[in-house]
């Protein structure tokens, strides 16, 4: 194992071996670690002491402590901060041109910004401080006398491109390395043999065996049940036997029954050749138990890892976004200068609808030639107390202007109301030019469609309603409900038309354009309540989805201050977009929304999510009318920092969709396409999910006309090893035998 996280127990450091990439970026990419990174380098340099510690040169003691051991690990590692910082942008590029002759596996910034932490395989035959010497040589750095002991932590730094420079998967490989070292003695340092991999007390896997499951590397599996089931701690001494068991439980399914392939993915956590046949005997015993199918845990993991596996494709974790550009357009730095960068994303995100609603009479073409309009529907998603409020004061300053021209027209409604009261037989007419695009959350569905038809025959405006909890959409809508909120979503996106035919003299009567942008705040148990009847139906692809994900609590965020002077600063970009008119082409813009689609494509491939694919259609129209808009209020100029934005918009829309709605989605298409097979005879197996129970199959045997209660073919299927029955859960599960036969 190469390297090791580091932590304290009982005032003691003790060290865990990190065993994936995944680990490793959980542990860098954390709300903690950018924050400390952050204020460490603005001169808070007695917070690195909070940073997560790495080891990458030795392995720890038998009670799994740090210090005083002497065992190296097959890496080194080597902090280069003592030359001149104008000097290290070049010797960055001279490591990552000897990378190679090198060996390296690790190159990332240190915790002030000034210096590198550099791991490469260590040379065999040569110490410590040989090797240390070696590398300063190769690099034409000079050597660092106070830097040689092998149990030296480093400080880590964050997971963006700009820490982590360099990163090889070799470094997670687990096992013991054997030295082989040269016996020509006249072979120069650089010739020295490296290591060569040897799992530790497990046999060689079979020359091109495949160590995954579905497209997982069992490292990745064994790493998340240990998450999941042990606190992420791996077997010691003490509880060894039992975990290695339970492990060996979980993965024999999946690993064809065979003791052959449990030895070549099942650690030894053991260590030594002298407990080489208490590991051999625990995977036995674990083998010689009765088969139950696929066990629950196991099944667990799994649906985690594929939940994992399709938010990756959008650039983040399932705890962390996608980093937001260092660099923003001038309008976005503006708008997100005042609050804690753990808000900037949603900020940066939120502001959208209210800059749109500046916009009238003005379409944009998209790479297929459809005209759109800036429509926004931004919904924040977060728990309760997390800070959603932090969106408000930036849109109530890009609103102000609206506002204020609202203000004379709801005066002149009120006095016609008043001079028109309801009882009065014969009414003046309701002057045509009132238009009032701030709408409020408490009105009725004839108010809000007198709305729609005053902004479309005023100049194509906009409405902007902004309510702090999503239900309160309902009270747009005539019949209350969020099947009749989803419908307008879907038409406001698409700028359908939208309004009621109603009989009455005193009803308000008119069908025109639906022009609605809005902001809508909720936590994740009520977003996926609300839109549980939408996620297939389009509703939910239409939306502007943020959140805000913090792991400081304790410290309460502070706000910057919104003044006269931000004001000032803001009024020229929403001069420009309340001034924009007609057609509007960007060819940049355009070119980007094309690039970014055929990415997705490929990302959907990839990381085999159709949920990902359907999502990204619209995420990119989206993200392209974010685009323009700034294209607009930057004085019609495109520049790289509103592309780069453009891109990350795209892809953390589609990293909250994913996180909150991606296995709905995956569940629901999947359901969608068996259906669509439903078409003459059927494999009556094939209609069943890969997990089902006995009310499944009987429902499926209704549904298909299908008399008796079908126990004999259950019984069939059983005894052909079609599937098994997991008596725990009372499940039947489809084996790999079925699957592998139907091919």
């Amino acid at each position: 194992m190469s390297v090791h996280v580091i932590y304290k127990k009982d005032g003691v450091k003790m060290m865990r071996p990190v065993l994936t990439r995944e680990d490793y970026m959980a542990l860098r990419d954390n709300t903690q670690q950018q924050r400390l990174v952050d204020r460490i380098r603005k001169g808070g340099d007695e917070l690195k002491g909070g940073l997560v510690q790495m080891n990458y040169s030795c392995l720890p003691n038998e009670d799994g402590t740090l210090r005083g051991t002497k065992k190296m690990s097959d890496t080194v590692c080597m902090d280069i901060d003592h030359i001149k910082e104008e000097e290290m942008p070049r010797v960055a590029e001279r490591i990552l041109a000897k990378k190679d002759e090198l060996g390296l596996l690790l190159l990332e910034k240190s915790a002030r910004g000034h210096g590198y932490h550099v791991a490469f395989r260590r040379m065999a035959g040569l110490s410590q401080e040989e090797n240390l010497q070696w590398a300063s040589n190769l690099l034409g750095v000079p050597y660092d006398q106070g830097a040689k002991d092998i149990t030296r932590v480093f400080f880590t730094t964050t997971g963006s491109s700009e820490d982590l420079l360099f990163l090889d998967d070799r470094l997670f490989e687990q096992g013991e390395f054997e030295m082989l070292e040269s016996h020509d003695e006249s072979e120069s340092v650089s010739t020295f043999q490296r290591f060569s991999y040897k799992t530790k007390g497990q046999s060689q896997a079979k020359e091109g065996k495949d160590l995954s499951y579905q497209g997982i590397p069992f490292s990745q599996i064994i790493a998340k049940y240990w998450e999941m089931f042990n606190n992420g701690k791996v077997p010691t001494e003490g509880d060894r036997n039992v975990l290695t068991f339970e492990l060996a439980m979980a993965l024999r399914p999946i690993c064809d029954y065979s003791l052959e392939n449990l030895m070549a993915v099942v650690p030894n956590y053991w260590g030594g050749e002298a407990d080489a046949a208490e590991y051999r005997r625990t995977l036995e015993s674990a083998l010689k138990e009765p088969r139950k199918g696929m066990p629950y845990r196991i099944r667990q993991v799994l649906k985690e890892l594929k939940a994992e596996r399709q938010v990756q494709a959008t650039g983040g974790t399932l705890t962390m976004s996608p980093p937001i550009p260092k660099k923003l357009p001038p309008l976005i730095k503006l708008l997100t200068k005042n609050v804690p960068w753990f808000y900037k994303p949603a900020v940066a995100s939120a502001v959208f609808p209210a800059l749109g609603a500046h916009l009238h009479g003005v379409k944009f073409r998209y790479w297929d030639n459809v005209e759109h309009e800036a429509t926004f529907m931004n919904v924040l998603i977060g728990r309760q107390s997390i800070g959603k409020g932090a969106v408000k004061k930036p849109i109530e300053y890009i609103m102000e202007d609206i506002r204020d021209r609202d203000a004379p027209n709801r005066q002149r409604e009120a006095e016609w109301k008043q001079k028109n009261p309801g009882a009065r037989q014969k009414k003046d007419p309701r002057p045509q030019d009132i238009c009032i695009q701030m709408l409020i959350d408490d009105m009725t569905n004839a108010i809000f469609n007198q709305r729609i038809i005053d902004a479309d025959r005023n100049g194509e405006r906009f409405l902007y309603l902004q309510v702090d909890e999503i239900e309160a959409l309902k009270n747009v809508t005539s019949r209350k409900t969020a099947t009749d909120v989803g419908l307008l979503i879907r038409k406001a996106f698409d700028n359908a038309e939208a309004g009621q035919d109603r009989f009455g003299g005193d009803s308000v009567s008119g069908i025109a354009r639906l022009r609605w942008n809005w902001n809508a705040s909720t936590t994740p148990p009520n977003a996926q309540r609300f839109f549980n009847n939408m996620v297939n139906d389009g509703t939910v692809g239409r939306l502007d989805i943020a959140t805000i994900i913090r792991d400081d609590d304790d410290e309460a965020p502070v706000i910057g201050i919104y003044d006269q002077q931000f004001a000032q600063d803001l009024r020229p970009y929403i001069d420009r977009l309340n001034a924009a008119s007609g057609l509007i082409e960007c060819q940049q813009a355009k070119k980007l929304a094309l690039e970014m689609r055929k990415e997705n494509a490929a990302a959907a491939a990839l990381y085999e999510s159709e949920a990902y694919r359907v999502f990204s259609y619209r995420a990119n129209v989206i993200a392209w009318l974010k685009g323009m808009v700034l294209y607009v209020a930057h004085g019609y100029r495109w520049s790289k920092e509103i592309a780069e934005f453009v891109r990350w918009s795209q892809q953390y829309n589609l990293w909250c969709k994913m996180l909150y709605f991606g296995q709905q989605l995956e569940g629901e298409l999947k359901k969608e396409r068996q259906m669509q097979q439903q078409r003459g005879p059927q494999n009556l197996l094939d209609l069943l999910p890969e997990e089902f129970t006995r009310e499944d199959y009987t429902l499926m045997r209704k549904q298909q006309g299908k008399e008796g209660n079908g126990n004999s073919t259950l019984r069939t299927w059983k005894s052909r090893g079609f599937i098994i029955l997991d008596d725990v859960t009372g499940r039947y599960c489809k084996t790999e035998q079925y699957k592998n036969n139907k091919q």
